[in-house]
């Protein structure tokens, strides 16, 4: 740990060190970094308006998920185009089951650990707790995105962060 420290202080020192003896370099380091910030901003902006569209064809907002909590106990969307009778073996579902991990985990709102996910030839049930009812909407359709995934049961419960 403390040679990390002393390796990444020394890092830092070359670094200064190079830009001030080259300020062009510098300066097009500087430019290359603000590029960079705004093409990520843009790319998440961008992320975030798919994801809001999704939630909206798929009514996935809050008072919908409250009231079909409150009809049903549980929340269920399917995929439009159904994959007929194509067989879905359990290395498919395996594959299904760490795609929706993966996006639990990239994902900023939810928490992996909180949410199980199971799947059974395309059927995926979601389990466990969320902070709010839009947490629901957001894993039930990151499920939905998943490959081999033919539709999603939601029984995650509202427990708010203390």
């Amino acid at each position: 740990m403390l040679l990390g420290l002393i390796l990444g202080a020394v890092g830092f020192w070359y670094v200064q060190k190079k830009g001030r003896e080259n300020p062009e370099a510098q300066q097009r380091y500087e430019q290359s970094a603000a590029q960079l910030r705004t093409s990520a901003t843009e790319a998440a902006r961008n992320m975030s308006d798919a994801l809001r569209a999704k939630l909206d064809t798929l009514g996935l907002h809050s008072d919908q998920i409250n009231d079909e909590l409150s009809r049903n106990g549980k929340v269920f969307r399917s995929k439009t185009q159904a994959l007929g009778d194509q067989l879905v073996d359990a290395a498919a579902d395996a594959r299904a089951i760490a795609e929706i991990k993966t996006k639990f985990a990239a994902d900023a709102t939810l928490s992996v650990w909180s949410i199980s996910v199971g799947c059974t030839q395309g059927h995926v049930t979601l389990a466990g707790t969320v902070a709010s009812p839009d947490d629901i909407g957001r894993a039930v359709a990151l499920a939905l995105d998943a490959d081999g995934v033919r539709d999603v049961t939601s029984m995650l419960a509202v427990k708010p962060k203390a």
